[in-house]
């Protein structure tokens, strides 16, 4: 049997939970009094309070750390910008982007550190721009050309542990009961992890400025 696709719950105050499987099935051995199977879901409970001691497992540290998964009212503007080129549109929501670095050390001629308007559409060819904005994990980063948004190439669904950082999340895998920024991607997203985050569930690079560090 083909498994259904994964999906994200994130539970209120506590851990992601990472469904493999929605229809539940019998756990072997656990019965109630009467002797009727006892079934569940099957998934994998992930820290976003960055105080697992067995991340990326939650272990109930946030019981005890005090997370919240409340959004912070100094949290960056939820907002798509337009940066408008000749051969194509670079569209940009700070609020959703998790400071991966990608663009600025890739392509520094279009993404451009400490200048305003800091995305120059024609700074460099179309195809290098787009090639890098496909490699942007949290979606923050999209283009247009000709009237038409970029599509990102379809994916195996993913989430991938990042090296002190958030889960990044790939191949359009559902995120439950969540809403999306203004024009953000829902084939790829990066998730908190740290939980220092002004903008949860998403990341918005607190990571760095929190030192957050994954002995694993």
């Amino acid at each position: 049997m083909t498994p259904s696709r994964p999906k994200i719950a994130c539970l209120p105050n506590g851990p992601y939970y990472l469904l493999h499987e929605e229809k539940p099935s019998v756990v072997p051995n656990l019965v109630r009094p009467d002797g009727t199977a006892c079934a569940t879901v099957h998934g994998v409970a992930l820290c976003r309070c960055g105080g697992s001691a067995n991340k990326p497992f939650c272990d109930g540290t946030h019981g005890r750390n005090g997370f919240t998964d409340a959004k912070r009212e100094d949290r960056t503007p939820d907002r798509r910008v337009a940066y408008r080129g000749r051969s194509i549109t670079i569209f940009d929501n700070r609020g959703i982007c998790a400071h991966a670095g990608i663009c600025t050390d890739r392509l520094k001629a279009v993404f451009r550190m400490g200048v305003e308007p800091w995305i120059d559409p024609d700074g460099a060819d179309a195809a290098e721009v787009m090639a890098t904005i496909d490699r942007c994990p949290s979606g923050a980063l999209s283009y247009e050309i000709d009237g038409r948004m970029g599509i990102p190439a379809g994916r195996d669904a993913k989430v991938v542990v990042t090296e002190n950082g958030p889960y990044a999340v790939r191949g359009g895998i559902e995120l439950l009961g969540v809403a999306f920024g203004d024009g953000a991607s829902q084939e790829h997203y990066t998730l908190c992890r740290c939980g220092a985050s002004r903008n949860k569930p998403f990341c918005d690079g607190s990571h760095w400025e929190v030192g957050f560090h994954d002995p694993a």
